[in-house]
C-alpha cells in the first residue's frame, strides 16, 4: 500500500467524508496496534494477547488495501466494524485482563468510530449490537472470572495508561481531521458563493443590456407601426401591419421573460404595486390575445364577473404578463374551437378581494404524468408531439413564480385531447369598489381594430421636449404624438437639451436614460438647477429601455416625475401628458368614462361562478329538499342486474330493486363510478364553480368509488376529494357542513381542515331486520346467517374508522330490538349534537317510522329530523325492515 496513494484519497473532495474519515482512522489504528504491539512485547504481555493484536493488524491491513484498490471503502468499513465488535474485541477483552486493562477505553472508542463512519440503519444495528457485546462480556467477566486472563496490578495501570493515551491520540487526530476537512469544504463553498454571485451580476449586466439594446429598435418598429394602422391603407397592407405588430409584441414578451427568469433565478424580482383600472387592463390583454385567434380561426370569449371593482391595488404589468403567457399557451396549443377567458372575484375581507382568472381552451390538453411539471423552466411537455410548436418553457414556469410571489396560487384542469383550464387566484387591494358597469360590456367587438385610432386630446399650446440619442427613437414620438397637435421640439443629446431649456419654456420633457456624454439623470438635475432656465419646474419622464425594479426606484428616488418604458405606444404618450400638462393647455380632452366604456364594449357580462361547490355520491342518501338547498350536486352509482345497470336513484329507486331481487330471486351488485364519468361530472360542475369539495363513501369498504374520484384530481387539480369515512346519511351530514362553510365564505383550505375533524364526531348506525341480504352481499356467511335467524338475533352495524363493524347484537322480538336499538345509538344523549337527525330506512312503512320517531324523541329532542329512503345502494346490502340513526356529537 503506497503512501501516496492514502494521502491523495485523504484529500480527494470528490470522495465522502465518512470514507475518507475510515481511511485516516485506519491507519491511525494500524499505527495504534504497531504501537501497542510493542509495548506488549515490552511489557511482556500473555501470548495470546499479544497473537490477537498481531492477528488484527493483519486483518486491518488486508482490508484497507483492498478497499482502497476496488474502491469499496463503504463496504470495508461496515465489515470491518463488524469483525471489530464481534471477534476482536470479544478476544482481547477476555485475554487481555477484561475491565482491569484497556477493553473499556476501547470500547468507548469503537462506539464513536461507529457513530462517525457508518452510515444508516447499519450504524443503528452496529451500534445496539457493540452494546450488546459490551455487556456480555462485562456479565461473563464478573460471573466467570476464571475466563478472563488476569493483568498483575502493573499490567493493569500500564495498559489501561497506554490504551488511554493511544485511543487519546486518535480522537484528536480524527476530530483535527474532520475540522481540517469541514474548514476547507467551507472555504471552497465561500469561493464558489463568490464566483456564482460575480456570475450572476455578470448576467443581470448582460440580461440588461440586452433589454435595452433590443427594446430601442422594437420601439422603432412598434411606433411605426402603428403609424400605418392609424392610416387609410389597403386591407393587405392593414393585415401585414397587424401581423408586424403582433409579432412585436410576442418578441417583447419573450425578451420580458427571459429577463425576468434571470431575475428570478438571482432571487431580486420584487413587485411594484400601483392603483391601475380593471377594464383597461383586460382590455389592453384581450385586445392582443384577440389579434392571434383571429390568426388562427379561434374563437375568443371573455367573460367578467359583474361585482368585479373598476380600480384594484397591484402589478399590473405582472399580472398582465401572466394573462399574456398563458393565453398565448392556450391559442399555441388549440387548433380549432375557442379560447376563453373567465374573471371572477371573491370578497377577502373589507378591503381586499381575490381575483379569479381562468383561462379555458379546447386545445390538445395536457397527460396527466405532465401536469406536475408544467410549471418548470425550460420543461416542454409532451415534446414528440408539440415539436412544432414555437416555445421556450419559461412561459409557465415564471406564471407560477409571479403568482407565488404576489400570495396566490394556480391551478390547472386539463383532460388530454380536450382542452386545458388554467386558473388564477391572486389577491389584490380594492381602491374602487364601485363595480364595472354591466351597460359597458355589451355590445359587438370591433371587427377592424386597426382604424379605431382617435387621439384623446389636443392641445396646440403645449411645449414638449424629448431627448434621446437614437433617431428613430425621436422620429416615432414625433409621429405618435403628430394627431394632438402639440409643439414638439427633439434633440439628440443632453447638452442640446440643456441650450433649448435655457431659452424655452416647456411643459413636459421626455428624457431618455442611456446617452453618451451625459446620461439622462445628470441632464435632469441640470435642468432643474440651471441658472436662468426656463424649464426648471418642467414635468421630466423617464423615457428608457430599463425595465428592471431597480431602474424605476432609481428614477423616483432622482425625482423624475413619471417613468414610460420603450417601446411607447401613442395611447402610453397621451395618457402621461393627459396626467401631466397644464389643465389650461389642453384644448379637447375626451373624458376617462368614454375611454372606459371604448375599452371594455365587446366584453361580455358573465354570470358570477360560486367559489366552491359541493358534490357528493349517491348513497349519501340525502333528501331532495336539502340537496337542493345547499346546492349539493350528486353523482349517481350503477346499480348492475341481469336486466341491465341503471342509475342509483334515478333509473331505479330502493323500492324497485328490491322488489326486483325479491321478486325474481335474482341477484342485483353496485358498480362503482369510473374515473371518465367522474371527470365529466367535476368538469361540468367547474364550469360554475372554481373550486369542488367531493365529499365521498369510505374508501375502506366494499364497491367504493372514491379511487376513480382520486384519479380525476391528478388532472383536474380544483378538485378535492374528502374520504367521510361514512356511508349513507353520515356522508351527506359532512357535504352539508361543508356547504353550510363554503356559503359563510370560508376559504378551501380551511373548510378542508374542518371536515377532516368533522367527520369523526359522526355516528351512524344501521338494525339489520334480514341478514339475507348481508349474505348475498358477502359480509356474512350462510352458517352465521342461519344462527342469527334461528335465534333471532338482529345485528347493529356501525361505523367505526372508516369501516362497517358490528357494534351490538339485539336479542329478541322486532319491537324489543328496536327499543333496544335506538337506546344504544342515542347513549350519550348529554354530548349529541341536537340540530338534526336522520332516520334512514329501507322499506319500512309510514307507521312504524313515525313509531320509530316517537321513540327517538323520549331519548334525545332533535331541532331536525329527517326521513329518508336508503338509496338501492343500500339498500341491496341490507335488506327490507332496515333502518338507521345517523346523526353528529358536540365538539
Amino acid at each position: 500500500m503506497r503512501i501516496r496513494k492514502i494521502r491523495d484519497y485523504l484529500f480527494d473532495n470528490r470522495k465522502d467524508v465518512q470514507e475518507r474519515l475510515f481511511v485516516l482512522l485506519t491507519v491511525i489504528a494500524l499505527g495504534g496496534m504497531i504501537t501497542a504491539f510493542v509495548a506488549s512485547l515490552i511489557l511482556g504481555e500473555n501470548a495470546e494477547g499479544i497473537l490477537a493484536m498481531l492477528f488484527a493488524f493483519l486483518v486491518l491491513t488486508t482490508a484497507i488495501f483492498l478497499g482502497l484498490k476496488y474502491d469499496r471503502i463503504r463496504l470495508t468499513a461496515n465489515i470491518l466494524t463488524a469483525m471489530i465488535i464481534y471477534i476482536f474485541f470479544p478476544i482481547v477483552f477476555f485475554t487481555s485482563g477484561g475491565v482491569y486493562g484497556g477493553s473499556p477505553i476501547w470500547f468507548v472508542f469503537a462506539m464513536l468510530f461507529t457513530s462517525m463512519l457508518i452510515r444508516g440503519r447499519v450504524r443503528i444495528v452496529l451500534l445496539v449490537s457493540q452494546f450488546i457485546v459490551a455487556a456480555v462480556c462485562y456479565y461473563i467477566g464478573y460471573r466467570y472470572p476464571q475466563m478472563v486472563i488476569p493483568h498483575t496490578e502493573k499490567e493493569f495501570y500500564l495498559d489501561s495508561l497506554a490504551s488511554f493515551t493511544v485511543v487519546s491520540f486518535i480522537m484528536t487526530l480524527m476530530i483535527t481531521f474532520q475540522v481540517y476537512l469541514l474548514r476547507r469544504d467551507n472555504e471552497t463553498v465561500e469561493q464558489q458563493k463568490e464566483e456564482i454571485d460575480d456570475l450572476n451580476k455578470a448576467q443581470n449586466r448582460f440580461f440588461s443590456s440586452m433589454s435595452h439594446e433590443i427594446r430601442t429598435p422594437i420601439n422603432t418598429i412598434i411606433g411605426l407601426n402603428e403609424m400605418i394602422l392609424r392610416e387609410d391603407v389597403s386591407e393587405e397592407v392593414e393585415e401585414d401591419a397587424k401581423s408586424i405588430q403582433a409579432a412585436s409584441k410576442m418578441l417583447l414578451s419573450l425578451i420580458n421573460d427571459i429577463l425576468d427568469m434571470s431575475k428570478i433565478q438571482s432571487g431580486q424580482m420584487q413587485l411594484n404595486p400601483v392603483n391601475y383600472s380593471t377594464a383597461e387592463m383586460i382590455t389592453e390583454v384581450a385586445s392582443m390575445i384577440q389579434i392571434r385567434t383571429m390568426e388562427k380561426n379561434l374563437i375568443f370569449n371573455v367573460s367578467i364577473a359583474p361585482d368585479l371593482p373598476r380600480g384594484l391595488m397591484g402589478d399590473e404589468i405582472r399580472i398582465k404578463q401572466i394573462l399574456i403567457n398563458i393565453l398565448n399557451n392556450a391559442v399555441k396549443y388549440t387548433d380549432e374551437g375557442s379560447v376563453s377567458l373567465s374573471v371572477q372575484c371573491e370578497s377577502l375581507n373589507d378591503k381586499e378581494v381575490s381575483v379569479i382568472f381562468s383561462v379555458e381552451d379546447t386545445g390538445m390538453g395536457i397527460k396527466k404524468e405532465n401536469i406536475p411539471y408544467l410549471f418548470n423552466a425550460f420543461k416542454r411537455v409532451d415534446e414528440d408531439k408539440n415539436r412544432h410548436i414555437e416555445g421556450t418553457g419559461l412561459g409557465l414556469s415564471i406564471v407560477k413564480e409571479f403568482v407565488d410571489l404576489m400570495g396566490g396560487k394556480v391551478t390547472v384542469n386539463s383532460i388530454y385531447t380536450r382542452g386545458s383550464t388554467f386558473i388564477v387566484e391572486i389577491p389584490q387591494t380594492v381602491t374602487d369598489g364601485k363595480p364595472i358597469d354591466r351597460t359597458d360590456m355589451y355590445g359587438k367587438k370591433d371587427e377592424n381594430p386597426g382604424r379605431t385610432y382617435h387621439q384623446s386630446f389636443e392641445a396646440p399650446d403645449a411645449k414638449i421636449l424629448v431627448v434621446d440619442d437614437t433617431a428613430a427613437n425621436l422620429m416615432v414620438i414625433k409621429k405618435l404624438l403628430r394627431e394632438t397637435k402639440v409643439q414638439l421640439d427633439a434633440v439628440s443629446s443632453g447638452s442640446e437639451a440643456l441650450e433649448k431649456t435655457l431659452n424655452t419654456h416647456y411643459h413636459v420633457i421626455f428624457m431618455d436614460h442611456l446617452m453618451p456624454e451625459m446620461d439622462g439623470i445628470e441632464c435632469m438635475k441640470r435642468i432643474r438647477s440651471q441658472r436662468g432656465g426656463s424649464s426648471r419646474d418642467a414635468k421630466i419622464v423617464a423615457l428608457t429601455a430599463n425595465a428592471d425594479q431597480k431602474s424605476r426606484q432609481l428614477y423616483e428616488k432622482e425625482g423624475f416625475d413619471a417613468y414610460v418604458l420603450k417601446p411607447v405606444t401613442g395611447n402610453t404618450l397621451e395618457t402621461e401628458l393627459r396626467k401631466l400638462l397644464p389643465k389650461e393647455v389642453i384644448e379637447f380632452e375626451v373624458k376617462d368614462e368614454n375611454v372606459l366604456e371604448e375599452s371594455v364594449s365587446w366584453i361580455d357580462n358573465g354570470a358570477k361562478k360560486s367559489s366552491i361547490r359541493v358534490t357528493m355520491s349517491s348513497v349519501a342518501d340525502m333528501p331532495k329538499e336539502l340537496s337542493e338547498k345547499y346546492n349539493i350536486a350528486t353523482v349517481p352509482l350503477r346499480v348492475k342486474t341481469e336486466g341491465g345497470c341503471f342509475r342509483d336513484g334515478i333509473d331505479m329507486d330502493a323500492d324497485a330493486i328490491l322488489s326486483y331481487v325479491a321478486g325474481k330471486k335474482k341477484k342485483a351488485s353496485l358498480s362503482p363510478i369510473s374515473a371518465p364519468e367522474f371527470e365529466k361530472f367535476f368538469s361540468e360542475i367547474l364550469k360554475t364553480s372554481n373550486n369542488i369539495i367531493h365529499i365521498s363513501a369510505s374508501g375502506r369498504i366494499y364497491d367504493t368509488s372514491i379511487h376513480g374520484a382520486l384519479e380525476v384530481t391528478e388532472k383536474l387539480n380544483n378538485v378535492s376529494v374528502v374520504d367521510s369515512e361514512q356511508i349513507s346519511a353520515g356522508q351527506g351530514i359532512l357535504a352539508i357542513e361543508a356547504s353550510r362553510m363554503a356559503e359563510e365564505g370560508k376559504r378551501l383550505d380551511e373548510i378542508l381542515e374542518k371536515l377532516n375533524a368533522l367527520k369523526n364526531r359522526i355516528r351512524t348506525a344501521f338494525l339489520v331486520e334480514n341478514v339475507d341480504n348481508m349474505v348475498d352481499s358477502h359480509q356474512i356467511n350462510n352458517r352465521l346467517a342461519r344462527i342469527l335467524k334461528a335465534f333471532l338475533i338482529r345485528p347493529v352495524l356501525v361505523m367505526k374508522n372508516g369501516k362497517i363493524r358490528t357494534g351490538k347484537l339485539c336479542l329478541g322480538s322486532r319491537e324489543h330490538t328496536c327499543r333496544s336499538f335506538i337506546s344504544y345509538a342515542l347513549r350519550n344523549r348529554e354530548f349529541i349534537d341536537k340540530r338534526m337527525l336522520f332516520i334512514t330506512h329501507v322499506g319500512v312503512s309510514n307507521a312504524d317510522v313515525e313509531w320509530i320517531k316517537s321513540e327517538v324523541e323520549k331519548h334525545v329532542h332533535f331541532d331536525e329530523v329527517y326521513v329518508t329512503k336508503a338509496s338501492p345502494a343500500i339498500a341491496i346490502n341490507v335488506g327490507v325492515g332496515t333502518f338507521g340513526l345517523i346523526f353528529m356529537m358536540k365538539d
